[in-house]
Order: C-alpha cells, then sequence, then structure tokens
C-alpha cells in the first residue's frame, strides 16, 4: 500500500479490491496488528467492507478479543461481536479418536491398545500425533510383523524426541492440583472426607509418588499427618483408574501438563 505498484505489487486500490471483495476473509495472527496504526485502519474499512456484503470473516490470535491493548476500540467491539471459540490442544479422548477414525478410514492393521500409546504419547499437536501414528504403521508395515504395544513403544521411543522434565517438588504438584480442581490446600490436608476434596487427595497423592518417588510416609506427613497405608490406598485407587479411559486419567494428563507448563 505505501510503495504502491513496483515489480508487480499491487496499488493501493488493486490491494484493497482484492481482499473487499473476498467472500471468506482468513486471517491469522491478528494480535499483530496491535499498535499498528495505518494497519488499524485499513483492516477496519476492509472489515466493515466485508460485513456490509455479508461476507465470512475468521480470526485467530493468541488472546479474547477483551485481552489485547492498543487497539483501537471500533475493532475490539466488532471482534467481540462475533463467535469467539477457545481452541485448545485435543485431549486423550480426542486424540485417541482421532487416531481411530484415521485407522478405520484407512483399514489399518493397528490395535486400540498401541493407539491408545500413541495418543498417550504425543500431547503437542494433530502434526506430530499423525507422525508417529505413520511412523508405528510404516515400520510394522514394512517388517511384516504384528504391531503390538511394545514395539510401538521401542518404534516412539526412536522417533519422539524426548523433552527434559524439569524437577518438581511437593508444594508444585500441590498447588497446580488445588488450581485444577478448585480447592485448597488446606482443605487437601485437612480431615473432611466429601467426594468434592477425596478425589482431588488421592490424585495429589498419586501424582506426588509418581512424579517425585517420594516415600509414603512422607507423603503422609505432608499431608496434613496421614498413615502411610492411607496414601498407599489412595495411590493405589488412582492408579486402578488411570488403567482405563475414565475422568481421572485424563484429569491426571492435564495437571502434569499444568505442572510441567
Amino acid at each position: 500500500l505505501q510503495k504502491g505498484k513496483r515489480n508487480g505489487k499491487y496499488t493501493a486500490n488493486e490491494f484493497r479490491d482484492k481482499y473487499r471483495k473476498a467472500d471468506v476473509l482468513l486471517i491469522d495472527d491478528i494480535q499483530f496488528i496491535v499498535g499498528r496504526g495505518t494497519t488499524q485502519e485499513e483492516f477496519f474499512h476492509t472489515f466493515n467492507a466485508l460485513q456490509m456484503n455479508q461476507k465470512q470473516i475468521v480470526l485467530t490470535s493468541d488472546r479474547p478479543p477483551k485481552d489485547f491493548a492498543n487497539l483501537e476500540e471500533r475493532l475490539t467491539s466488532r471482534f467481540g461481536a462475533g463467535i469467539i471459540a477457545d481452541i485448545q490442544p485435543p485431549d486423550l479422548e480426542m486424540r485417541i479418536a482421532i487416531l481411530r477414525s484415521r485407522r478405520d478410514a484407512g483399514n489399518d492393521a493397528i490395535p486400540n491398545d498401541v493407539i491408545d500409546l500413541v495418543a498417550e504419547s504425543v500431547s503437542t499437536n494433530i502434526r506430530e500425533l499423525v507422525a508417529a501414528y505413520l511412523q508405528v504403521l510404516t515400520e510394522g508395515t514394512t517388517t511384516g510383523q504384528e504391531i503390538t504395544k511394545e514395539e510401538a513403544a521401542r518404534i516412539l521411543g526412536q522417533s519422539i524426541r524426548k523433552e527434559q522434565l524439569k524437577p518438581v517438588n511437593l508444594n508444585q504438584i500441590l498447588k497446580a492440583v488445588c488450581n485444577y480442581y478448585s480447592v485448597n490446600s488446606a482443605d487437601i490436608k485437612g480431615e473432611r472426607r466429601t467426594r468434592d476434596l477425596v478425589i482431588p487427595r488421592h490424585v495429589a497423592m498419586y501424582l506426588i509418588k509418581d512424579l517425585t518417588k517420594t516415600p509414603y510416609i512422607s507423603i503422609g506427613d505432608f499431608l496434613g499427618g496421614r498413615d502411610h497405608t492411607t496414601i498407599m490406598h489412595g495411590v493405589e485407587k488412582v492408579m486402578n483408574e488411570v488403567s482405563a479411559p475414565t475422568k481421572t486419567r485424563q484429569d491426571i494428563v492435564n495437571i502434569k501438563q499444568i505442572i510441567y507448563t
């Protein structure tokens, strides 16, 4: 727009026509126009032209419109007037469903326990999830052998970059559990045994044992002076639940992501 037409670039009018006469306008990372006065002015008129002609506009950003700073109010109000969708990384159940759908569509000889393993191993994004699945499928097809969970684990160990997890302490784990379930640490350590506290308490026991290898006796001391047998029971109860596709298993995955991010 500033330079006009040079070396095949658009003139201002040609540029505006290209976007203001579109049927659908898709813009990724719209937050980058924040603080750019001329760009905001140009986009405002483009937005209005499309809206008046009942065209579709889809914008993505790393935050909701109300959290934008230094964005003109007239743009903030227009962004907020549309449908706002919070898009998060797929949870475990969604990742399993995606891989099973792909398996069924291609009639791939991949059993469910292998799909579960791949879905549990890759939680970053769909591209890496599918890449891991294809790695397992390709190697299994090449060798002509049945793809077992053990074989898939070997393949994934070679193909997935393992992240170095930072060490965590007991207080960090308890804080993450409390934030996730919206409870207080004092209640977790207390004596009340209502359901809204028992589940977070057991999850805290399990995660402390799993992530820090702290002895049962020390976990009991940390969680309000409980007997070590109580801690063992809580850890075992959660272990039984995470072995199946339950809500608790997904809770564990989500809380671990909170802890390590």
